[in-house]
């Protein structure tokens, strides 16, 4: 028994996998943002009496957070202490000298505050150069008065990030041993063990940050743990890292960095296993959850990762799923702009709690799932029948909000969706359009509780087809937790011509990657057949600002021999910058991914005893299309036979999620189960 869980800012979304019998089970609960932990186990015991099970039969417990970005994204994390070389005290303040906007942006820039305070800033005497040798040597005694006064001061963490230690971690272990004597239960993050890479101010803020949210990432796992034993349930937990990869729960409390994108990777995992499943190696992956929309890019089957991403304000370099994020969800408030009385929506979100006014939790502004429920695209109860939607009550909100507009209440909810879809076709236009990319190569993959009711519109605007729905689209980032590998990643900064590099050099450097990379899996439990390493260099042509990650087989990483390594660099280079230079290239960095791969999970659409069409429909009822009302036919997912073909205007509803197949579209139920939406231009899905 395996069980995903993934926490967003509405639902809990969970889903169980009996690996021996081959079956899963799935279940939506609301999310508990005063503490996240206790909606996990409201959802651990719904969907333990949904699948007959004890609770304590669950092996695996794999689960994505959002806990590190929203202490971040609110200010509320730990008071942070920063030991850093004499002189450059404030890293963090000068930053990148980057402003926003092409034009006069930094007039109106708000400039955060730190992550750790100026006053809670220390310079140590010491100094190395970027190849680690010692220019100055560490003064012990200055240093353990400035930890003294620091550490006594009342911080809850303590970053340790010095001029170069990248290439010599030495005065940050003695730095760090100083702090274990003195102070051994104060947190510490060494920045040559986080980020051991150049560029000072990236590996500073990334150690930063790691501490900011240390404290509360222990928190949070020890009651979820401490919750789990209270049940009787002793499940191994798993955390989700921004790359798709797991980690056990200890590896994120140490790091929790690694999570700041833990939520969305599951979803771009799971898209990437459709795209596998279904042939097409170009699509969309389309997240619509109650409060934000996160949409990513699946090319050659495989999701893109990036070296770094922004929390907030803030960079993180880290590994990550490549994802944009936007504030439009299903609890996105719509209202009327004091200044210009025009409609606006988001990002101001109703949350899980009150939540859209149709949830009768307390809520009284208008939101987008009430502008769905008043065109009638969501059903009156949700859920299996098991949460009643209040009608009147989302209509009566939504009328309200059309009296300052002056329109009746149905074309304010075209309005309010209008909108909301405006906001989440800018986010497809930045990974497609603004990368070169032609929306029209790619399908668009819908899920989370809302995509599947607005993908159909977002492909009739960007012409992206199909639009697939996944067979469990409500809890698919919980899926794509199910089919995450373990995964780390471990560098080392080694700055050379590559005509000076000696094959040795390179050769020994690989081997001492790979066995930091063995032990690691080894400390995840990970079985040795299981276990799989893939070698990496970063190159650029000399004087570049960025580098192009390369991969090496084994045998040639332990030669050293990088003379394959310099041609695909250049072939790489001129497929993504269309050029090639007759320039020296120079070695960046060595990587070792360990990769650990765990049971496989191929989902299948459910048992149905329906032959027809027919036999699958649950009732018509009127939804508004085109300006006015049409009895639309709502169908029961579950019963759809495979080879099916709907004609829109139709409504799919299922327990996890409902689709919208607008006119002039038509759908088919391939042989995986997925739902497929094309035009009705286009006859054949072939």
């Amino acid at each position: 028994m395996r069980l995903g869980i993934d926490v967003g800012g509405t639902f809990t979304d969970l889903l169980l996998h009996d690996a021996d019998g081959g079956r899963t089970w799935r279940a939506k609960t609301p999310t508990t943002p005063q503490d996240q932990s206790i909606g996990i186990l409201n959802g651990i015991r719904l969907i333990s009496d949904i699948a007959g099970v004890e609770a304590g039969s669950i092996e695996t417990i794999l689960h994505g957070t959002t806990v590190a970005t929203n202490a971040v994204l609110e200010g509320k994390g730990a008071r942070v202490g920063l030991l850093v070389t004499k002189g450059f005290e404030y890293t963090l303040h000068l930053a990148k000298s980057w402003t926003p906007g092409p034009l006069f942006g930094w007039i109106i820039m708000d400039k955060p505050e730190p992550l750790a305070a100026l006053e809670d800033t220390r310079g140590i005497v010491e100094r190395l150069d970027a190849q680690g040798n010692v220019i100055e040597a560490l003064d012990i005694e200055q240093a353990t008065a400035a930890i003294e006064d620091l550490c006594a001061s009342g911080i809850e963490a303590l970053t340790i990030s010095l001029m170069h230690a990248y290439a010599n971690p030495a005065h940050e272990r003695a730095l760090l041993a100083i702090v274990e004597e003195r102070f051994p239960d104060l947190p510490v993050s060494l920045s040559s063990s986080v980020l051991p890479e150049f560029r000072e101010y990236d590996r500073t803020i990334t150690t930063v940050m790691n501490d900011y949210v240390r404290p509360i990432m222990r928190r949070y796992l020890d009651r979820i743990e401490t919750s789990l034993s209270a049940e009787d349930v002793h499940s191994r937990l798993h955390i989700v890292r921004s790359d798709g990869g797991l980690m056990s729960a200890a590896a994120a409390a140490e790091r929790p960095v690694h999570t700041v994108l833990s939520g969305p990777a599951g979803g771009v995992t799971s898209t990437a296993q459709i795209g596998r499943q279904t042939g097409r190696s170009k699509l969309l992956a389309f997240d619509m959850g109650g409060t934000s929309t996160d949409v990513s890019v699946i090319i050659d089957g495989q999701p893109t990762i990036s070296r770094s991403t922004e929390v907030g304000l803030f960079p993180a370099k880290v590994p990550t799923l490549d994802v944009r994020s936007v504030g439009a969800g299903g609890g996105s408030i719509a209202d009327v702009s004091p200044l210009t009385k025009s409609l606006r929506v988001g990002p101001r979100s109703a949350g899980a709690m009150p939540g859209p006014v149709c949830y009768s939790r307390g809520g009284t502004e208008p939101t987008v799932s009430d502008a769905n429920v008043v065109l009638g695209y969501l059903p009156p109860r949700l859920l299996g029948g098991g949460m009643a939607l209040d009608v009147e009550g989302a209509r009566g909100a939504i009328g309200r909000l059309g009296e300052d507009l002056g329109l009746a209440p149905e074309p304010t909810a075209k309005g309010i969706l209008a909108i909301a879809n405006e906001v989440m076709l800018g986010a497809l236009r930045v990974v497609t359009v603004q990368r070169g990319l032609d929306p029209r190569d790619f399908g668009i993959v819908a899920f989370g509780g809302a995509g599947p009711l607005h993908a159909n519109a977002m492909a009739e605007v960007l012409g992206c087809y199909p639009v697939v729905v996944p067979t469990h689209p409500g809890v698919m980032s919980a899926l794509g937790f199910l089919q995450s590998e373990f995964k780390n990643e471990f560098v080392e900064t080694f700055i050379r011509s590559v005509g000076a590099v000696p094959a040795d050099a390179v050769a020994s450097r690989f081997t001492d990657l790979v066995a930091r990379a063995d032990t690691w899996l080894v400390e995840q439990a990970v079985d040795l057949a299981d276990r799989r390493i893939v070698r990496t260099i970063d190159m650029r042509y000399e004087q570049q600002g960025f580098e192009i990650s390369v991969e090496m087989d084994a045998d040639t990483a332990a030669s050293g021999d990088l003379t394959q390594a310099i041609a695909d660099f250049e072939a790489i280079h001129e497929r993504l910058y269309g050029v090639r230079f007759d320039v020296p290239t120079e070695l960046v960095a060595l990587r070792v991914t360990a990769l650990g791969a765990v049971p496989t999970l191929e989902t299948k659409p459910a048992a149905t005893d329906a032959a027809t069409l027919d036999e699958a429909l649950i009732e018509t009822r009127p939804a508004w299309f085109d300006d006015g009302w049409i009895d639309t036919p709502n169908y029961d997912r579950d019963r759809l036979p495979a080879g099916a073909r709907i004609t829109g205007p139709a409504i799919i509803r299922q327990y996890d999620s409902t689709a919208v197949l607008l006119p002039r579209h038509w759908a088919e139920i391939d042989t995986h189960g997925n739902i497929l939406i094309w035009p009705a231009a286009k006859e054949s899905a072939q």
